[in-house]
């Protein structure tokens, strides 16, 4: 039995911010745990690489590389760190961070606040490598060459990373989302490929608040790009109907609320890409059922960051073990053989 029901009243008493940064004292000073075992038929093999279960750790949790190997070893497949910006910056004022716990939701506008991409290379240069461990990079909000910037990210945060992720999807950032439009994410994606290291597999994260057209283009010129997959989807600044006390604060909606058209978006760019471009869905995945339909629509992999906030740090190996069992009644003798049945 979990306990975090009977810890989350005390975590709720502080304001959100201030629990997280707790969150991550707590696990830094904790033993580190060694991996887990996950059933041998949820292995999924993605962009050269080897996920043990296709539960992964979204980025926003760990910004700054703290605790990568503590979520390894409390059951995520794989943990991505970030976001990392070249420069340290602290981000937007606070309170930037709302539980709306009636809606089982977060709305953030964080604003990429980090200590920068040197301080986090340092900190993963020193870790034994174990597990996957990728690196969500992005660009300071002040910077005259934000392309520049991704560059400047792929070249330093490659040495340390599994893979990377080029975030040009938060809305916390003014004019960054701008970066996935016609010419302007011809023009990133074609620096990024220059500056990549061979070995190290790149991933987009696009937004989920997209229009007609928008998936064919992005898909096509990923592929043009030499993208391994597309990360879908960050937060939106849409609102759907929502019921908290801070369901009117700006910034990022996740959780809940976030599901059906995170999955919607899923779908479009699985019609577009035909499976062809590998697919992680992100937003609003809160259980088993919720992975498995995400998977069946023809992701990969899954991401997960807000629903911890009210289900608790086993949540990653609940799905897993609830994915296994899902497994063994369905027509598939691995899980990779379900991606895009339902497609």
């Amino acid at each position: 039995m979990s306990l975090y029901p009977l810890l989350r009243p005390l975590a709720f008493a502080l304001d959100p911010e201030t629990a997280h940064r707790a969150t991550i004292a707590a696990l830094s000073a904790a033993p580190l745990l060694p991996l887990p075992s996950f059933d041998p038929a949820l292995a999924i093999e993605m962009a050269g690489l080897r996920f043990p279960s296709p539960v992964g750790l979204a980025a926003g949790f760990d910004k700054d590389g703290e605790v990568p190997d503590a979520m390894l070893g409390l059951g995520f497949g794989f943990v991505e760190i970030g976001t990392v910006t070249p420069r340290p910056q602290a981000g937007n004022p606070r309170p930037r961070l709302f539980r709306l716990k009636q809606d089982g939701a977060v709305i953030n506008r964080m604003g990429f606040n980090n200590r920068g991409q040197v301080d986090a290379r340092e900190r993963l240069g020193k870790r034994e490598r174990r597990g996957v461990v990728g690196v969500n990079i992005g660009a300071n909000k002040d910077s005259a060459d934000r392309v520049a910037d991704y560059s400047a990210g792929v070249r330093a945060m490659s040495p340390v990373a599994d893979y990377l992720t080029i975030n040009i999807s938060s809305p916390n950032t003014p004019g960054l989302r701008a970066l996935q439009a016609g010419s302007e994410l011809v023009e990133l994606l074609a620096a990024v490929r220059e500056a990549r290291v061979p070995g190290v597999p790149i991933f987009l994260k696009v937004a989920p608040d997209l229009q007609n057209g928008d998936h064919a283009r992005i898909v096509r010129t990923a592929m043009d790009h030499g993208i391994d997959a597309l990360v879908v989807a960050n937060t939106t600044v849409s609102r759907p109907p929502l019921r908290s006390r801070d369901a009117g604060e700006p910034g990022g909606l996740s959780g809940r609320p976030l599901k059906a058209l995170a999955m919607a978006q899923l779908r479009a760019f699985r019609a577009e890409s035909g499976g062809a471009l590998p697919l992680i869905a992100a937003g609003g995945i809160e259980d088993a059922d919720d992975a498995w339909a995400r998977i069946a629509a023809g992701a990969s992999l899954v991401q997960l960051y807000s629903a911890l906030v009210y289900e608790g740090p086993g949540l990653a190996k609940r799905i897993a073990a609830g994915l296994a069992i899902k497994l063994r009644d369905a027509p598939f003798a691995t899980l990779a053989e379900a991606v895009g049945s339902a497609a």
